[in-house]
């Protein structure tokens, strides 16, 4: 069964960047429609950014122009580059594969991974 494992969290300051990595396992990874989530304590997990087989990328408007996700097939990883960070984006992310009906998350495919922390704070 694929797995995910995902990467590089950290603490930054706000206004800083990162950029997390979702490494996965398998063969078949290019097929997967991929996204992050987040989730922060006490919420629930939201997605903020997907990309489809083909590239096509959407996002969060909370994170629109900020967070540019991205893919790697022959590596079977996807990023996410997080600039200009605020303190409202600390949570734990968590990437996974999507099931998709057109634009529609009807729900993800994966296990959950341990996701990565992210804490933005002066």
């Amino acid at each position: 069964q694929v797995q995910v494992v995902e990467s590089g969290g950290g603490l930054v300051q706000p206004g800083g960047s990162l950029r997390l990595s979702c490494a996965a396992s398998g063969s078949i990874f290019s097929i997967y429609n991929m996204g992050w989530y987040r989730q922060a304590p006490g919420k629930q997990r939201e997605l903020v950014a997907s990309i489809t087989s083909g590239g096509s990328a959407n996002y969060a408007d909370s994170v629109k122009g900020r967070f540019t996700i991205s893919r790697d097939n022959a590596k079977n990883t996807v990023y996410l580059q997080m600039n200009s960070l605020k303190p409202e984006d600390t949570a734990v992310y968590y990437c996974n594969a999507l099931n998709l009906d057109g634009a529609t998350v009807l729900g993800v495919l994966l296990p959950w991974g341990q996701g990565t922390q992210v804490t933005v704070s002066s």
